[in-house]
């Protein structure tokens, strides 16, 4: 089985070309993926169109699963992925299933360590007032590669003063 490419960029400096920028670092990045048996007639993940910055995740359930109104559940992709190190997996919505059907991810992004094996399963909840149901083959989250960054974690004793201080939770206007 041959592996998905992922290209991912990250600047480490903005080149100026005509009147706009350009990203002048490019990282390739190949994302390994091992589908349960029996699911070979599942497309694997793939970028829906040129600049999508998700890849699709379709279901893997054997029988359809209805998510009733206010309820969540957990959505199999049959999917094991490797990740490489120094990249997470964001998992999120599809915006029309949220925007026409109420169809939320509550833990969104949900995040996917490089070092996570498991079979990749999303927690879907419904928000809306009909149930919705989730068939075979459907694409109903994306998957987000992006790099991460680790921090040396320090105590100090204070912090420097800043212009917006202890202010948060709409503290900068509406």
């Amino acid at each position: 089985m041959q592996p998905i490419r992922v290209y991912c960029t990250r600047s480490a400096r903005p080149v100026k070309q005509n009147q706009g920028s350009i990203w002048n670092a490019v990282m390739n990045a190949t994302l390994r993926v091992r589908r349960r048996p029996g699911l070979e007639d599942l497309p694997l993940p793939r970028y829906m169109s040129e600049h999508a910055a998700g890849l699709d995740l379709l279901a893997a359930n054997d029988e359809p699963i209805t998510v009733a109104p206010g309820e969540i559940r957990l959505i199999p992709t049959g999917l094991y992925v490797e990740i490489p190190p120094g990249y997470e997996g964001q998992v999120r919505a599809r915006s029309g299933l949220a925007l026409r059907h109420g169809l939320m991810l509550p833990n969104a992004p949900g995040t996917i360590d490089a070092d996570y094996r498991g079979e990749l399963q999303v927690i879907v909840a419904n928000c809306a007032r009909a149930p919705y149901t989730i068939e075979r083959g459907m694409r109903f989250a994306q998957l987000v590669i992006a790099p991460v960054a680790h921090v040396e974690v320090v105590e100090v004793e204070g912090l420097a003063d800043s212009r917006r201080g202890t202010g948060g939770f709409g503290h900068t206007g509406h």
